[in-house]
Order: structure tokens, then sequence, then C-alpha cells
């Protein structure tokens, strides 16, 4: 969780909402792909920092499918990233942050809990929570005032 801390502060560095994103193999230990958000730069809104990270674990493992991987993420997924995670049939989800407004894992649509969910990780929230929040804290504050984060 800590590089994914090291990958949120990447985006706020770069003027996009701080969160990271790493996928480990668990059973190796190697980093397969990192994410960070970045919608604005991208010009995409599909470009969180789990789609950012799943579309590069895909690639290095030349497979969408992508079992048996741990994706490590700053805020709780929302529905987009959720289902996405669903789809590639990542193995288990940890995440910092609970996002009560736009977050679908344990909040809102609760995605994995849906019966049409064909496929459900096991799950993890609070993992370096406050970490994470704060930097997303940090970054709106320093919006509303103006300022670089």
């Amino acid at each position: 969780m800590h590089m994914a801390l090291a990958c949120a502060q990447a985006a706020a560095d770069t003027g996009e909402t701080p969160v990271g994103c790493v996928i480990v193999d668990e059973t190796t230990g190697e980093v397969v792909a990192e994410g960070r958000n970045g919608p604005i730069g991208a010009h995409d809104p599909t470009a969180h920092a789990e789609i950012v990270a799943l579309r590069a674990a895909a690639a290095k493992r030349e497979n969408y499918r992508l079992t048996g991987l741990t994706l490590y993420v700053t805020l709780e997924p929302c529905a987009m990233c959720a289902g996405a995670i669903s789809h590639a049939r990542i193995g288990r989800v940890v995440w910092g942050a609970d996002d009560p407004k736009g977050g679908a894992v344990a909040h809102g649509p609760r995605f994995f809990d849906q019966p049409t969910c064909h496929w459900r990780p096991a799950t993890t929230g609070g993992v370096l929570a406050d970490e994470g929040a704060e930097l997303l804290r940090a970054f709106f504050r320093a919006r509303r005032k103006g300022t670089a984060a």
C-alpha cells in the first residue's frame, strides 16, 4: 500500500486527484503494474488508477485475465473500476480510504455483492486509510484555496 500511496502522490503532483494503485503477484512478490489517476491529463474519463494499472498488468501478462493477483488502491473503487476488477478476475482487492460518495465495494451499490456480479474477489478495506484520506483532504483543501497540492 505504501507504493500505491507514492503513486497517489505522483498523481497529485501533476494536478490529478491523488489515487494510486499497485497490482502484485502475492506468490512471487512481483509488482506487476502500477497506476495513478490521470483522467485530466489523458483526456480520458476511464483513466482511474485501477484501470491504468489493470491495463498495464494485462499488457504485461499478455492476458486480460489477472487471476491470482492482488490490487492495492488508496481509495475504495468506484462502480466502473469494480466492474473492470471483476472482468479481470483479480483475486483480492485491498483499499485504503473508504469513499462513501463514490465507492462501490463497501458503499453505494456494493458491486461485488450483486447477484449479477460474475466474479467476486476477496476484499479488505481500511489499509493505511488515514494516509490515503489525508492525501485527498490536502489535495482538495489546496484546490479550494487556489494553491498547488
